[in-house]
């Protein structure tokens, strides 16, 4: 018995506390949208002719 409680009681609140965890996943997610794109033109930063390798 983990943590002094009974296997049913504790396997529920491990199945809550990781979809608690999955569901804020997932609204932090859906709230910041990451942008998948490629852009078509790469900033200068990431231009391979721009990088100098001592």
């Amino acid at each position: 018995m983990p943590a002094g409680v009974s296997w049913p009681s504790y396997l529920k609140m491990v199945a809550v506390k990781m979809g608690a965890t999955l569901a804020r996943a997932e609204v932090v997610h859906r709230y910041y949208r990451p942008d998948l794109t490629i852009p078509k033109v790469l900033p200068k930063f990431l231009l391979c002719s721009e990088i100098h390798i001592s």
